[in-house]
């Protein structure tokens, strides 16, 4: 399948985006994933579900070649809170996400997380059941309060996915720690989105 991603360069990783998720032939494009993989894609009930777990896939496929030289289909393992893992190569780390727009995958030789979502509209009540009082009081005085909402959220939730913990019960807490961590947020809102890529803070006095 011909695809031609955007990439951004980062200190110790690059980050693929792909926005061509309705674009692609699906049928032919599920010969290219690993049996593995092929198997998850069509779990999903319906075709949008599928359509961006292939593209991650694939996109995945395409940093690990033109970043490391692998070639060979990634086989993943997971971690006790589901975090994947790439089975052959445990010195390469890696982490995908989707939205409606687009597909983000990092890739990197230390450990990463990346979130990417969708700026929807604001809600109040999910708000202030996801972020403390000091992340509130910035979401309402903002002029943009569904961005700035949108921006936390990626933060909190690439967090996670670099610890492995994945998405809590108690989001309030998730940067409670954020002087551990380097976040790096890039807000593409011409085209309705934003991500943000997490690592470890090397410079953090632990």
């Amino acid at each position: 399948m011909e695809n031609h991603p955007k990439y951004c360069n980062f200190a110790n990783e690059m980050v693929y985006i792909d926005e061509n998720i309705d674009n692609f032939n699906l049928q032919e494009a599920l010969q290219e994933l690993s049996e593995q993989r092929r198997q998850q894609a069509l779990a999903f009930k319906h075709e949008r579900g599928r359509r961006t777990c292939v593209l991650a896939y694939l996109l995945l496929k395409r940093a690990l070649q033109q970043e490391f030289g692998i070639d060979e289909q990634p086989i993943f393992q997971y971690g006790p809170h589901g975090k994947p893992m790439l089975l052959h190569h445990p010195d390469i780390h890696f982490n995908i996400s989707h939205c409606q727009e687009a597909v983000a995958c990092a890739v990197s030789r230390q450990p990463v997380g990346i979130d990417i979502e969708s700026v929807r509209q604001y809600k109040e009540q999910v708000a202030r059941y996801t972020m403390n009082q000091h992340e509130l009081a910035m979401i309402i005085d903002d002029k943009h309060p569904e961005i700035t909402f949108t921006r936390l959220w990626t933060m909190k939730e690439a967090r996670l996915k670099l610890t492995g913990q994945g998405i809590t019960d108690n989001m309030k807490t998730a940067l409670n720690d954020a002087a551990r961590y380097r976040f790096d947020t890039t807000e593409q809102l011409a085209k309705n989105y934003i991500y943000t890529l997490c690592q470890h803070n090397e410079s953090y006095a632990f």
